[in-house]
């Protein structure tokens, strides 16, 4: 009768895992894959570790490559719900690749060229907008996002809003610094409400399809907000 192996040797864990034997060591001093409790040790240079322990270090790997994320900063997220966090991650990527397939469909990049004929703006003020990371450009143009941003500058410009009275390229910066912590906490509720709460289509087209009405809601309660607030100034 054939022993039940109790887990596997450190060189399987290892091949299976795709990282190194001395990272995998490294994980466990750093308390990443646990208390080390269900580490079965036979003697001081053998031991046997879980085959959960290949899909953690897969984990861990993908936060360190791919989010940037500390050692200590995984530990405290993985202590919480491992589970939840690969749904997080998933959701993460699926909305990603549907951006970047809806976005290579569309081919609607428009050239610095096309730009510069089809609207009025200055030269020089469309490069500012990239230099201070307004526009995003590729060698390939600027997409839907950023002739959007352009449309609204021109149109600013046209309104009156130019350097004559003092307006530049920075005066977006604020509405990017201030728009920063919203987008941030709107992509952290998006994602705990959603992760591992529906299927992963179902969560992509369900942020997908409220792009542009929250686009509408944001501009709506910006004007909103702005008429009150010159209402307010009127009587101090």
């Amino acid at each position: 009768m054939t022993a039940v192996r109790p887990g596997l040797k450190m060189s399987e864990l290892a091949e299976a895992s795709g990282v190194s034997a001395g990272t995998i060591k490294h994980y466990l001093r750093e308390g990443l894959l646990g208390t080390g409790d269900d580490v079965v040790r036979t003697s001081r240079n053998m031991a046997w570790y879980p085959a959960e322990f290949v899909e953690r270090i897969r984990l861990i790997k993908r936060l360190q490559e791919e989010r940037f994320m500390p050692l200590a900063v995984i530990r405290e997220v993985l202590a919480e719900d491992p589970e939840r966090l690969r749904a997080l991650l998933d959701v993460e990527d699926r909305i990603l690749e549907a951006a970047s397939a809806s976005a290579a469909a569309a081919r609607t990049r428009a050239s610095r060229e096309e730009v510069l004929e089809r609207y009025a703006l200055p030269a020089n003020v469309l490069d500012r907008l990239a230099e201070i990371g307004v526009l995003t450009p590729d060698d390939d143009g600027y997409d839907p996002d950023d002739v959007a941003i352009i449309e609204a500058v021109v149109r600013f410009r046209a309104g009156g809003y130019d350097e004559a009275i003092g307006f530049t390229v920075y005066d977006t910066l604020r509405y990017r610094e201030a728009l920063a912590p919203l987008v941030q906490e709107e992509v952290r509720t998006l994602l705990d409400r959603l992760a591992g709460e529906v299927p992963v289509e179902q969560a992509v087209a369900i942020i997908s399809s409220g792009r542009e009405p929250l686009r509408e809601l944001v501009g709506a309660m910006h004007s909103k907000m702005l008429l009150a607030e010159l209402e307010a100034q009127r009587r101090r």
